[in-house]
């Protein structure tokens, strides 16, 4: 059985100036990964789907289909008609106002460090989702990242060889399955070309948004709520599976607003088919 994740990123690494609220400039709160999760049996279908939200939009110049190009209404859409489709999600968010202070600061200050950190616990959920969804069947995952500038794919790979080899110095609470995931099936490719990293983003993108405040200090949780339905879980409990904030929640210093949203994912998801 034959997995493809498309994954993409909503936000920035950085935490040198950080976004206040009332203010337009500075650095997100928030970085999201997230990742599309399809059978390569339904791969083929996601074009269509595409098209099919585009189609929504006709006035629309551009036919990439970007999540932030979209108003409020046109989101909504999308997240509906992503709702419907036969994936999986999953969603991996960190604070970055938790990071300043910490023991962490100077690592995550390095290129592409957070970046690979969060990669890492999103494999780690992924490859365990496709494991548990083939039962005794082997079964491979492609990793398809959506291109973004500044990023070392070689190094990424170097830091997943040496999780692979056990080389860490300290030993993961969860590891990736290697039996699902080999090094050499991922690739890197342009947004516009594929239907999946568009998908991708619409998903990381929807979670960011319910996450990180606007000028006004506010949250929209609506399109992460119409995904619900999609997103990695067990028994019905998303929370730390297809969706984990980086700290865990309590230690993230969440907003209330932030706090319900995030403990809404512990019951109730999955009601639709997975990938």
């Amino acid at each position: 059985m034959d997995f493809i994740a498309y994954i993409d990123e909503a936000g920035d690494e950085g935490f040198g100036k950080l976004k206040a609220q009332g203010r337009a400039g500075g650095q997100s709160q928030w970085l999201a990964i997230g990742a599309c999760l399809v059978l390569a049996t339904n791969d083929t279908s996601l074009p269509k789907l595409r098209n099919e939200i585009l189609a929504k939009f006709p006035r629309r110049a551009n036919r990439d289909l970007h999540f932030r190009d979209l108003n409020h209404d046109q989101k909504v859409v999308a997240c509906q008609e992503i709702s419907r489709f036969p994936l999986g999600a999953a969603v991996m968010l960190s604070n970055k106002t938790t990071i300043p202070g910490t023991k962490w600061a100077n690592v995550f200050k390095s290129k592409g460090m957070l970046y690979n950190y969060l990669v890492r616990w999103l494999l780690e959920r992924v490859t365990a989702e496709c494991a548990a969804g083939s039962s005794a069947e082997p079964c491979r995952l492609k990793l398809v990242f959506s291109r973004r500038g500044g990023t070392d794919y070689h190094h990424m790979k170097d830091y997943l060889r040496l999780m692979r080899d056990g080389r860490e110095l300290m030993r993961p609470v969860r590891s990736i399955n290697w039996k699902v995931l080999n090094i050499d099936d991922l690739v890197v490719e342009d947004h516009s070309r594929w239907a999946g990293l568009q998908i991708a983003d619409c998903i990381t993108s929807a979670f960011w948004t319910a996450v990180e405040p606007n000028v006004y200090g506010n949250h929209e949780t609506r399109y992460a709520e119409i995904l619900k339905p999609r997103l990695i879980h067990k028994a019905g409990n998303a929370l730390n599976h297809g969706l984990a904030p980086v700290p865990s929640w309590h230690a993230s210093h969440p907003s209330d607003i932030q706090k319900q949203f995030l403990l809404s994912f512990t019951k109730g998801c999955g009601q639709t088919p997975g990938p």
